[in-house]
């Protein structure tokens, strides 16, 4: 069982990579995709303050559906190039937007969510989906938020 208490008052990088010692421990202990995706999602939420949706859209049918994921109903599909999400998919890069506002074709699932960081998964090249997660917070992610998330999702490509 995961304390998430243990979370309160650490450094950011402790946080962090209690965080990626947590979503490893899970990982290897267990083999089902949506299981994994959903205690990754949860153990994300809980490390990381001020966020009001972490999850996952995977790649189906040349489109991102909505997989496992901590907050409000969220849109069920995004295309490939709309939105943070889909933008991430289409250059298969991470997107780190500081005003969803002021991100052209922004898709608003959740109307308090001010900035958002998109991690795609990637594995031998192929898209699998992308991690999203959201803030109320204008520019809540930094360089160090998006070194760890990164880090987070190759942990989960290394057990799917």
């Amino acid at each position: 069982m995961i304390n998430v208490d243990n979370f309160k008052d650490m450094k950011i990088e402790d946080k962090y990579n209690l965080m990626l010692l947590l979503i490893e421990g899970q990982l290897k202990s267990e083999s089902d995709f949506i299981a994994n995706l959903s205690n990754t999602s949860a153990i994300i939420k809980s490390a990381l303050e001020e966020t009001n949706w972490v999850g996952f859209y995977l790649y189906k049918d040349g489109e991102l559906v909505l997989g496992p994921f901590q907050g409000l109903p969220a849109c069920c599909r995004i295309e490939i190039g709309s939105g943070v999400c889909g933008t991430a998919a289409k250059l298969k890069a991470t997107q780190r937007v500081a005003n969803v506002h002021e991100f052209d074709g922004h898709i608003a699932c959740d109307s308090a969510s001010n900035s958002e960081i998109v991690i795609p998964i990637i594995k031998d090249d192929k898209l699998l989906g992308v991690l999203d997660i959201d803030s109320p917070v204008f520019d809540r992610f930094s360089k160090i938020d998006q070194t760890y998330l990164e880090k987070a999702v190759e942990i989960l490509v290394k057990y799917l």
